[in-house]
């Protein structure tokens, strides 16, 4: 069984919403964590198996990367313009993050 993970974050300045799918895009967990360091980190760490990370260009995007890199095996910062996945279909915080993972 495959212990990778993809993680979507659509990240705001008071919150950021996390989708956390398997290696075959079933959704294994979804929250809303308060934008705070020890918050991000606390669940991320708490995420077992091999982790991939993506969320959106924005003005927390700089210091979210500093921040994850060290947890997580391999990290994506997306131009949501040039994201096309992200462009189609309903939007929403949650439907967002699912969407950031299965860039």
């Amino acid at each position: 069984m495959s212990q990778e993970k993809y993680i979507g974050m659509d990240v705001h300045q008071a919150t950021i919403s996390v989708a956390v799918m398997d290696a075959h895009g079933k959704l294994l967990m979804e929250c809303l964590l308060e934008t705070k360091a020890s918050t991000i980190v606390d669940v991320i760490q708490g995420l077992h198996g091999t982790l991939s990370l993506t969320f959106e260009e924005g003005t927390s995007a700089a210091w979210l990367h500093d921040l994850l890199k060290p947890h997580v095996s391999q990290l994506v910062v997306c131009d949501p313009r040039k994201a096309a996945l992200l462009k189609e279909g309903n939007k929403s915080d949650r439907i967002d993050a699912r969407k950031l993972g299965r860039v």
